[in-house]
């Protein structure tokens, strides 16, 4: 299957009108707690309006559209909007608050800011208002605000009205300004190498820098992402994970628009309404990251849905226990589960388990590399590639390299080398199939008076404890050792462990520099928005948990 399909030669406008004309009359996107439901012709009309309302504004080709909302139905329609009349999509995490968003604001020179009330604590609204006084002040469309001089649009997703910002009503009615004529011509200047979409990296250290990627990276991305799955205009995707994320936006959206199958969106993750829309909408796939998984597998209610028509989706962001695996496979029918692995800068997939592979493979690898995609590892000092079965850095190439960082070519240039390959900063093995297994991040490995553990092979062996439900390891600093072990567990609700049972379970069968000095029993981990652990949280943690080590 993989090997004969060529990579797709288009933009994502194209895409969409080239399922529009297969399936018409198919459901597009759906979302259940508001019987909200677009077919596909219907879908396409509501990206027209919107992108010829957004010409009108004077939105340009190039000029960046900020996106800080929850998985509300307009954002998809935006999404394609944006990319119908060649403007680059820039999404924004939803937990940004003041620093973050001005950050973002400036560093990336956006033109045009779309944009909810709030969430969760953060009111958007006034968080503008302060940031972009100006907007009370100056007339609609001749804002000019002096800490963001390219600033020139605000926009509120929704009907209400906000002092010098468009409604989508507005902005839809001024769709009647433009022409067919003239929207065409406006696609027609498009290739499919034109930077689409821009996200920035959630990043652990300095500032997030700016993820440029083409309609060429994402929509061949999402397109062989769905093809890895089987999907097909039959399949319906349920979609609780973020928008802003790659996961959500391309591999989901994109995915899905890209085989004609339908869209089944959460604005946010609720485990019932996860398994309310899976149930009612008979979902053939669903996407979640591990910790997705447990708290619908775990839910007081979860024997009282109907998970049969589950088939396939993707479980990413972090590793799967094998004892998660099975449950999904058994209790949820999901017997063609993937898990796959990639980087925003990878668009963001590059290997990718296939339907068919053990559950082994499901669990100790992240699959082999996608079509059109190289993987290989190198030594991180001296770049040297590494014979299989050797730990060294992971390392890609392909259509899905992205653009570059924007604006910071210095960051560019140590991404990517001169021969076209990305540099991920993550520490991996291929066997001989081409197989990776993942054994942790550059930067999390620790350093215990000279010897290097990977976090990854302690977490994996502890998860054969009975009463831990999940583990995550970390550095813990050390005055005598530089660092030590940290294990921080999640105990499922009947066990009785406590912190001496998990180091008696390691002590004899893992060397003793590995077993860990400090355990820690929490009720969740530290999270991005997008579902990845930030263990160096963890390791910041520690610090205030056991002020007494030695």
């Amino acid at each position: 299957m993989e090997q004969t399909l060529p990579l797709l030669e288009m933009t994502l406008g194209q895409m969409l009108d080239a399922t529009v004309a297969r399936y018409p009359d198919n459901d597009a996107i759906v979302y259940v707690d508001r019987n909200f439901r677009l077919t596909y012709r219907q879908f396409q009309q509501s990206v027209a309006d919107l992108a010829k309302g957004l010409m009108a504004l004077g939105v340009q080709k190039g000029e960046k559209v900020a996106i800080w909302a929850t998985n509300i139905p307009n954002w998809v329609i935006l999404q394609f909007a944006t990319a119908k009349i060649g403007a680059i999509l820039l999404t924004v995490n939803i937990n940004y608050k003041s620093a973050e968003i001005e950050y973002l604001l400036g560093q990336s020179d956006t033109e045009n800011l779309f944009l909810i009330d709030g969430y969760q604590d953060t009111d958007y609204i006034t968080t503008i208002y302060d940031l972009v006084p100006e907007l009370k002040t100056m007339e609609r469309g001749r804002m000019v605000s002096s800490r963001f001089p390219r600033l020139k649009r605000v926009c509120f997703l929704g009907l209400e009205k906000h002092r010098g910002m468009y409604s989508m009503p507005e902005i839809n009615a001024l769709s009647v300004m433009v022409s067919d004529e003239e929207y065409q011509a406006r696609q027609d200047t498009l290739s499919p190498y034109d930077v689409v979409n821009m996200q920035y990296t959630s990043g652990t250290t300095g500032f997030p820098k700016g993820v440029m990627l083409t309609h060429h990276n994402i929509g061949n991305n999402g397109y062989f992402v769905g093809a890895n799955q089987l999907l097909t205009e039959k399949d319906r995707l349920c979609v609780p994970v973020p928008l802003f994320h790659c996961f959500g936006c391309v591999m989901g959206v994109i995915g899905s628009v890209s085989h004609g199958s339908c869209l089944v969106i959460l604005e946010g993750f609720d485990p019932v309404m996860v398994m309310t829309s899976v149930e009612k909408e008979r979902c053939t796939a669903l996407y979640g990251v591990p910790t997705m998984f447990i708290a619908i597998l775990d839910h007081p209610l979860f024997a009282k849905f109907d998970f049969s028509s589950l088939r396939t989706g993707i479980m990413a962001g972090s590793n799967c226990p094998i004892k998660v695996m099975e449950q999904v496979i058994d209790k949820m029918h999901m017997t063609d589960v993937t898990i796959c692995y990639g980087l925003t800068e990878t668009s963001p997939v590059m290997t990718y388990t296939r339907i068919g592979d053990d559950i082994r493979l499901r669990v100790e690898t992240v699959g082999r590399a996608l079509p059109h995609i190289e993987v290989k590892i190198i030594d991180p000092k001296t770049g040297e590639t590494l014979p299989p079965g050797t730990q060294g850095e992971v390392c890609c190439r392909g259509y899905s390299i992205m653009k570059g960082y924007y604006n910071n070519e210095e960051a560019t240039r140590k991404t990517i080398t001169e021969d076209g390959w990305l540099r991920s900063g993550d520490l991996g093995i291929l066997d001989e199939a081409g197989n990776l297994r993942i054994t942790g991040r550059h930067k999390d490995m620790i350093i215990r008076g000279g010897e290097n553990i990977y976090p990854r092979e302690i977490e994996e062996f502890l998860y054969h404890m009975d009463g831990i439900k999940d583990v995550q390891v970390a550095a813990v600093p050390s005055p005598k050792y530089g660092e030590e072990v940290g294990a921080f567990v999640i105990r499922r609700e009947d066990a009785n462990i406590e912190a001496s049972d998990v180091i008696d379970f390691c002590r004899g069968k893992i060397a003793r520099f590995k077993v860990p000095k400090y355990v820690h029993f929490v009720d969740g981990y530290p999270m991005t928005a997008s579902g990845k652990i930030q263990k160096y949280k963890l390791s910041e943690m520690s610090e205030e948990i056991w002020p007494e080590r030695i």
